[in-house]
């Protein structure tokens, strides 16, 4: 891997076959510079971390990049990992802290968690929130959550799909735990609304 930060990095990935390994031993070894371990570990997690991804940004493109920037992010950082945890969490884990700086570098970004959420999300679209669905359209949990609000997509996501706590995500939103909880209140009335139409 010449270059980690571009797309052939992915693509080497992509285009070698897939091979039998120990995850453990896989990680020790892409941890000492093996990179067929490391494709070995991208093959076995790409998955979980793109539905990650695409869960928290809600762009598939995005999901994508993100995906990518996780992974390099990972033979970046492996020598780090220290087996307190699985190496399944510790991506995880890294998998959230590089979409949410994503989303802070990104320009546009609001100084406020609300991000003016009246503009975007559920009430924005028709059929959704007092609007009828036109005929033949059919809403399932997958279009409700892309339908949410930002602020209260990522609360979800983090709270009723990944497990954390409120405080956890407070402090990785850089919000309060009230403001989380208010989010995911928020997020379970839109989505019980727009999975009962």
């Amino acid at each position: 891997m010449e270059n980690p930060g571009s797309m052939a990095a992915v693509a080497v990935f992509e285009a070698s076959p897939p091979h039998a390994g120990n995850g453990d031993s896989d990680v020790a070894r892409a941890a000492a510079g093996d990179r067929s371990a490391f494709e070995r570990l991208y093959r076995q997690h790409l998955n979980r971390v793109f539905s990650l991804c695409a869960r928290m940004v809600n762009d598939r493109a995005r999901a994508e990049e993100l995906t990518q920037d996780v992974f390099v992010r990972a033979w970046e950082k492996l020598h780090l990992f220290r087996a307190e945890s699985s190496f399944a969490t510790w991506l995880h884990r890294l998998t959230v802290n590089v979409v949410l700086n994503a989303r802070k570098s990104d320009s546009r970004q609001r100084t406020r968690f609300e991000e003016n959420d009246e503009d975007v999300g559920m009430d924005a679209l028709p059929g959704v929130v007092g609007m009828p669905l036109a005929p033949g359209d059919m809403l399932d949990l997958d279009d409700a959550l892309t339908r949410l609000p930002p602020g209260a997509r990522r609360v979800f996501v983090l709270h009723d799909v990944e497990g954390y706590k409120h405080e956890e995500i407070a402090e990785m939103l850089g919000v309060t735990s009230g403001a989380t909880k208010a989010q995911l209140h928020r997020a379970r009335l839109l989505l019980r609304e727009a999975l009962n139409r």
